[in-house]
């Protein structure tokens, strides 16, 4: 039941002072409401573009209004351009290592019609049509005769095969499909269950639920391999998203996490394969990302989660927090009530992004050294104007929540000018939790912590598999086709980067 409404004060009997802090304290709930109200319509019904228009004109519009608006020169009307000719539009090639069938139609005219001479080739043309054949099942017996000795009724017969999962039915082709279906192309079981039963193969949900955990209890200590490879490095990003797992009895979920590691140093121009490592956890405390971390030395690029600062307090891990986070703030704010100088902050960072851009991808020094030339000016005065800012502003205002936070973190953030391999922000481990926002919207929950336990082998081992230009399918079919007797001393063979080689679609067309 909602609360009743709180009567209004008597404004008549208050003195002038009271009036203007019952006015003040309105005003900040009502800032403090559109921008709540923003972030609701943002989350239901998507994200609008970030791109800041940089142009001073558009910044005036904002600030002037409608006079400045009218006083601004017309753009002239551009016409449209004709539309390209058939001849001058770019023919699609269709991919070479596609297999070919070749159809001939010759005419079916035997000689000349004009005169009845015979008639020679002069040339050919040719089309191509992509066609699709639909995916089928299919059956491999395997059978092993017994051969017994004729002088001492020995009995002889090969070994039975391996198989993915423990007394299961599934091939690697088809337990990699129904995986790749549920955590890469997010389609629930109960979904495949069906697509499977239009083409007369009836398979349970529960049966398909089984061959997904023998298949992640087999890749376990793959991705323990891929964990002790994420963590061996100088810098790592991490970030964790929530997950809803039911609790049974009651019929309700409970927030859960995913917590994600990514070692990639691509920006920075180190040639090391990237990798991410998930885990699973009951709740959000932060003992779990101090007992992930509790070895790792070097620089942890994160968000300002207050679960990470104990692992700062030694100096072994040096914090570099998101500038995308402190942006985002101010993003909101501009949104929501045009604030000028949430609208200036986004323009500030802006043109530290800018630089970012021109620099991705060449070495760290190299990337330092445009930093102290180009950013650290705009940072040092970035900095200034925020301090005067917020003495401007009212102590409750969003504007100046948004301003502290962000000098509250400026001390670690400004780290990035001075080292080359630091990211200005967090968005390489934000892009990796992509894969389970995506998933959530269409399996809703997990139905237990071994269900979420199961996801983070799986999403381990699919985002690894992306980040280094692998079909998710074709390496999960590649691994679980030899996981079964691949050498435990050896388990670093199978991981992503290893057989990229072999997995490479000119390498399967071969095959």
């Amino acid at each position: 039941m909602l609360d009743a409404p709180a009567t209004p004060p008597d404004v008549d009997v208050l003195d002038r002072a009271a009036v203007k802090a019952l006015v003040a304290g309105l005003y900040a709930e009502i800032e403090h409401l559109k921008l709540v109200v923003a972030k609701l319509q943002r989350m239901h019904f998507g994200r609008k573009s970030e791109k800041l228009h940089r142009q001073i004109e558009q910044l005036e519009l904002q600030l002037e209004g409608l006079e400045a608006a009218a006083r601004q020169p017309m753009r002239p009307v551009e016409k449209p351009q004709p539309k390209a000719s058939p001849q001058q539009r770019k023919k699609r090639t269709l991919p070479g290592h596609l297999r070919r069938e070749v159809y001939t139609h010759p005419p079916k005219e035997k000689c000349c019609p004009e005169c009845g001479g015979a008639l020679r080739k002069l040339g050919e043309d040719v089309s191509e049509m992509l066609e699709y054949i639909p995916a089928s099942f299919f059956v491999i017996r395997h059978v092993r005769p017994k051969l017994s000795c004729a002088r001492c009724s020995c009995v002889v017969q090969a070994p039975a095969p391996e198989r993915p999962v423990d007394r299961g039915m599934a091939g690697p082709g088809l337990l990699a499909h129904v995986l790749t279906g549920k955590y890469c192309d997010h389609l629930p079981l109960y979904r495949q269950a069906q697509i499977y039963g239009r083409v007369g193969v009836d398979l349970d949900r529960s049966t398909l639920a089984k061959w997904v955990g023998g298949a992640s209890a087999q890749m376990e200590p793959l991705v323990e391999a891929l964990r002790r490879y994420v963590m061996n490095t100088s810098k790592l990003h991490g970030d964790d998203t929530p997950l809803p797992v039911l609790a049974p009895g009651n019929g309700k979920t409970r927030k859960a996490r995913f917590w994600t590691y990514v070692r990639d140093n691509r920006p920075a121009g180190d040639k090391s394969p990237p990798a991410v490592w998930f885990t699973y956890s009951r709740d959000r405390r932060g003992e779990h990302p101090q007992r992930h971390l509790a070895k790792f030395r070097g620089i942890l690029q994160a968000d300002a989660f207050a679960g990470f600062n104990k692992l700062y307090e030694s100096g072994a891990i040096q914090e570099a927090p998101c500038m995308a986070h402190i942006r985002r703030k101010f993003y909101d704010l501009m949104e929501a009530h045009q604030s000028p100088i949430a609208a200036e902050a986004v323009e500030r960072i802006a043109a530290l992004y800018q630089i970012e851009a021109e620099i991705r991808g060449r070495p760290a020094k190299e990337r330092c050294q445009v930093r102290q030339t180009r950013a650290k000016p705009l940072m040092e005065e970035m900095h200034k104007w925020l301090k005067t800012s917020l003495s401007l502003l009212s102590p409750k205002s969003e504007t100046a929540a948004a301003i502290r936070y962000a000098l509250g973190l400026w001390d670690a953030l400004k780290r990035y000018l001075d080292d080359g391999r630091i990211e200005i922000d967090n968005l390489i481990a934000e892009r990796a939790l992509r894969l389970v926002a995506l998933g959530r919207r269409n399996y809703l929950f997990a139905g237990s912590d071994h269900g979420g336990q199961r996801a983070a082998v799986l999403y381990s081992l699919i985002q690894t598999a992306k980040m280094n230009g692998l079909d998710t399918e074709a390496y999960l079919r590649h691994v679980l086709s030899r996981i079964a007797t691949h050498p435990i001393n050896r388990i670093e063979e199978p991981l992503p980067w290893n057989v990229a080689a072999n997995l490479s679609p000119a390498a399967q067309a071969a095959a």
